[in-house]
């Protein structure tokens, strides 16, 4: 992986010596940033637990796309060299300015035999595959409930993912006005280490695991956004060309189309038939997935039930409603009923226990695969409507409540409508909830709190469609 020296005999410096001594400039206080980019996010959440002990030469992670940025330096000093060669001499300067770049050169290929010799040393021929071990188990549920304190990652693509992307041309500036690439990936990942390193733990270019059900659970955990990885996804073996549109909204998904492996259920009979109440693996949205009962159509009783039809809400803003967000456990009903109404509706959900997010796509919809905790990935201003039904329940801390409320806002558009869908709670806690949605000062033009009587419990459904204000 060495690569040849860059050195070459040395004479002196063409005119242009101004512009190639600010590139030789940048190039070593490059070769720093990036010698220290590989542990600067490491010491902040990727530390390793070496307190009190040494490091020995195995148990060092280093990221293999290192070698590839000296090899760049080293191309690029060399290029400055062959410049140089053949020139003739004009001052004491640029003497000073040749025995410098020389050193940056022999620097560079020092470190890069160094760097190959600790690959080689420690790769075994495994230079493509992530140095954790592929261990697919079950999560450890006390690391991703209550964290771990070792905050220690041991897998090299990970450190691989993390660490900074320069662009092919170092120095440029690329159409984003940056000059390398920092990869994303959540604070909270460190506290779930271990978990971490088995996600990561791949064959590159190979087939990916069947481990979404870990990576869901990182994700609700606060590990998201989860880091990328270079492995395929798996398919259904026996996948199926999908349905025409005119047909799919309504029509029950073939089961060759899903990938059953981490559901209770292994059929979609299974999610719909009453012989299974209890055992499909999911409550929320019991009945999301029987796509004949499509709701929010037939006006019904306002002294009892707190559901508004779509055609109501519709009717507040005629022709201004096109595109929105439906946060909710959702299997793209009321998407389908928007569509139908020539409204484009993203669904915003996770599979809780069965596929939420795989129908609402059969059904050739939207799907939105996103935790409660994840910033929406929507610019200020854009969305016309923002609709939650069986998500916005009493459950929710008011800190929380406030940042997604928040969060919605910021999305919306001015005039948009925000449609809170039977939000439920304890009677004697209503009037702390809706105080937390008057504190946005939207103007109220549908509203209504009625008994939830599903329950023992003394406990109201409240419902709202709220306009958001023009603010300069």
């Amino acid at each position: 992986m060495q690569k040849p020296s860059v050195l070459k005999s040395r004479k002196w410096v063409p005119a242009g010596l101004p512009v190639m001594l600010c590139l030789c400039v940048f190039g070593s206080i490059l070769t720093a940033a990036i010698l220290s980019s590989n542990i600067f996010y490491s010491e902040l959440i990727f530390r390793s637990t070496t307190s009190g002990a040494s490091v020995s030469r195995g148990q060092l992670v280093l990221p293999h796309s290192l070698l590839n940025q000296i090899a760049d330096l080293q191309s690029q000093v060399g290029v400055l060299l062959e410049q140089l060669h053949g020139a003739s001499a004009e001052s004491k300067a640029l003497t000073t300015f040749a025995d410098q770049l020389l050193h940056i050169a022999t620097s560079l290929d020092k470190f890069a035999e160094a760097l190959s010799d600790f690959y080689d040393s420690n790769s075994s021929g495994t230079n493509e595959v992530s140095t954790v071990d592929e261990d697919f188990s079950d999560p450890d549920e006390s690391e991703i409930n209550q964290g771990s304190d070792t905050h220690s990652f041991n897998s090299g693509e990970l450190h691989n993912y993390t660490a900074l992307k320069p662009n092919r041309l170092i120095g440029k500036k690329n159409f984003l006005g940056v000059e390398a690439i920092s990869p994303s990936v959540g604070l909270l990942c460190a506290n779930m280490a271990s978990n971490v390193d088995r996600f990561m733990g791949y064959k590159i270019y190979r087939m990916c695991p069947d481990d979404w059900d870990i990576a869901q659970k990182l994700m609700i955990s606060g590990c998201d956004p989860l880091p990328r990885r270079r492995c395929f996804s798996k398919t259904p073996p026996r996948y199926s060309k999908p349905l025409p549109i005119n047909s799919s909204l309504w029509s029950q998904p073939a089961d060759t189309n899903i990938m059953w492996s981490h559901y209770k259920c292994k059929d979609y009979s299974c999610l719909v038939s009453n012989g299974t109440i209890g055992k499909r693996g999911f409550f929320k949205c019991s009945n999301c997935f029987d796509l004949s009962k499509r709701g929010w159509e037939i006006p019904t009783n306002e002294s009892t039930s707190a559901e508004f039809t779509i055609d109501e809400v519709l009717r507040l803003k005629p022709g201004e409603i096109r595109i929105g967000l439906d946060f909710s456990p959702t299997t793209g009903t009321f998407a389908a009923l928007m569509k139908e109404r020539n409204v484009t509706i993203a669904s915003a959900t996770l599979n809780l226990g069965a596929p939420f997010n795989e129908v609402i796509a059969l059904r050739g919809l939207l799907p939105l695969y996103l935790s409660i905790g994840s910033r929406l990935p929507f610019f200020d201003n854009t969305l016309d409507i923002v609709h939650s039904t069986l998500f916005l329940d009493g459950w929710m801390g008011l800190d929380l409540l406030q940042f997604v409320l928040h969060d919605w806002d910021r999305v919306l558009r001015p005039k948009g409508l925000l449609w809170v869908d039977r939000f439920f709670c304890k009677r004697d806690e209503l009037k702390m909830y809706l105080d937390e949605f008057s504190r946005l000062h939207y103007k109220k033009l549908l509203w209504r709190v009625v008994p939830k009587t599903d329950k023992l419990e003394d406990e109201s459904f409240f419902s709202a469609v709220l306009e958001k204000p023009l603010r300069s």
